[in-house]
């Protein structure tokens, strides 16, 4: 039987936190606005990608199996070994620094993907770029939680989503021209190397990257508001070996073992829908030129452009929708989830279904309303009952579901259409009618012991009050 998963540690931070030093609020919005370009550049990396698809497959004679690999996997396998233990960075050197370093291997490693040779040096450029990105999530979080008071914390996690909304809905606006554009391109020869005139493209998308690894280092690094002790730290009466076990997260897996009942529904409904979020992502641009004939600049215009407006929508009603849920019940964060499992579900399947390509994009654009309303309770609702003192790596190893399984979808959806149905089309949307509705059964299945841990975290915290 999963026994407790942890408790508020000391119920005096929030006091502590309003009574301290703050840096200014442009110093803060600073940092804040440095790490939305930072993370809309990721974004918009995968967008592009996934736009250039087709030509990469046709000038490399990729199967679809190959090129969702190039597109998923590769990117991760890196991400398997060093995530979670450059997650705990974030606790050890200045956030600056290490978003400052994390933004510039992504960016060059970008840029050393435009000059690849064949797919085994494309599948080399790509492999690195989770593991270099894996830092940049917790030292986000982290430096945001010390940069802005507990009072308006909140207002600053809802902005950093408009680096995801940015990626993801201007992306294929501006996708859609840099890959018409570079059609129109000679491709060219740099020191012997031969350059694909989509390759440019890719060396382009690098600098916006490398110059927001300089802006960090404009950045002001605020004071931690907990001392480093508070964080989990590395036993020094024991081996080596155990050390590095426990530097890789091994306690922070114990705590989510133990409360089972609550993360093991949320992680796999999270997987889950990954898996087919960011496949769909990758593959929704090639599967609307092979089914209605559009080139990239038809499908990112409209893409792009319902997109932004749902995304926009979904942040706002998102977070109406979740306070109006927390006024009748506890486990808010986890049913507003659910609720936004099942609208994205009957949105992605309708868009595989209708048969004209203007009300298809259009669905696919809508997908998002539901992907940006139902992120934040989702994330809250780990911070909620996660442990005080490891919190970075529980998130750290709730965000590694989110990267590898979401890497894995376009190489899942490749499989599916080389090998089963021989079809990209209906490979989405048999991933879709399987993988969705059960990553909604497996949130619904989360919402009652997600309910009781909080009410058992309150009833403690109630306790140490009096």
């Amino acid at each position: 039987m999963a026994g407790p998963i942890g408790a508020t540690s000391d119920l005096k931070t929030s006091a502590v936190a309003e009574a301290r030093a703050w840096p200014s609020a442009g110093a803060a919005y600073w940092a804040l606005a440095v790490i939305i370009l930072a993370t809309f550049m990721s974004f918009l990396d995968q967008v592009v990608f996934g736009m250039l698809a087709e030509s990469i497959k046709r000038d490399f004679q990729l199967t679809d199996t190959q090129l969702g690999f190039l597109a998923g996997p590769a990117t991760i396998i890196c991400y398997f070994f060093v995530g979670i233990p450059l997650g705990r960075l974030a606790d050890i050197y200045p956030r600056k620094l290490v978003l400052s370093a994390s933004a510039a291997f992504v960016g060059i490693l970008v840029a050393l993907s435009g000059i690849a040779q064949n797919f085994s040096q494309f599948v080399g450029s790509r492999v690195f770029l989770a593991a270099g990105g894996s830092a940049h999530a917790p030292s986000s979080y982290s430096l945001l939680t010390d940069a802005f008071p507990p009072r308006i914390l909140t207002r600053a996690f809802a902005l950093l989503q408009l680096g995801f909304i940015g990626g993801t809905t201007l992306g294929p606006i501006i996708g859609g021209q840099l890959v018409t554009a570079s059609a129109g391109w000679d491709g060219a020869t740099f020191m012997g190397l031969s350059i694909y005139n989509w390759q440019l493209a890719l060396i382009y998308l690098s600098v916006p990257t490398l110059i927001a690894s300089l802006l960090f280092l404009t950045v002001k690094e605020p004071l931690r508001l907990a001392p480093n002790q508070s964080a989990v730290q590395i036993p020094t009466d024991v081996g080596l070996g155990r050390k590095m076990i426990t530097f890789m997260g091994f306690d922070a897996a114990k705590a989510i073992h133990a409360g089972g009942r609550v993360y093991y529904p949320m992680f796999g409904a999270l997987a889950l829908s990954a898996i087919e979020s960011f496949g769909i992502m990758f593959w929704r641009t090639p599967y609307l030129m092979r089914e209605f004939g559009w080139d990239a600049s038809q499908i990112g215009n409209l893409i792009g452009s319902v997109a932004l407006v749902a995304s926009l929508a979904g942040m706002l009603v998102g977070g109406i929708f979740v306070e109006w849920l927390a006024k009748r019940h506890r486990d808010a964060n986890v049913r507003a989830a659910f609720v936004c499992y099942c609208g994205s579900t009957v949105v992605i399947i309708t868009a595989l279904l209708i048969p004209d390509p203007y009300w298809s994009t259009i669905a696919f654009g809508c997908g998002a309303f539901f992907a940006i309303a139902g992120a934040v309770p989702q994330n809250a609702a780990i911070q909620r009952v996660a442990p005080n003192d490891m919190r970075g790596q529980v998130t750290a190893f709730y965000l590694f579901m989110f990267t590898f399984f979401g890497a894995m979808g376009s190489w899942f959806i490749g499989i599916v259409s080389d090998f089963v149905t021989q079809d990209l089309g209906q490979a989405i949307l048999l991933t879709a009618i399987t993988l969705m509705p059960l990553g909604a059964y497996l949130m619904f299945r989360a919402i009652k012991p997600y309910r009781e841990e909080v009410e058992r975290l309150e009833a403690l915290e109630k306790q140490v009050a009096a």
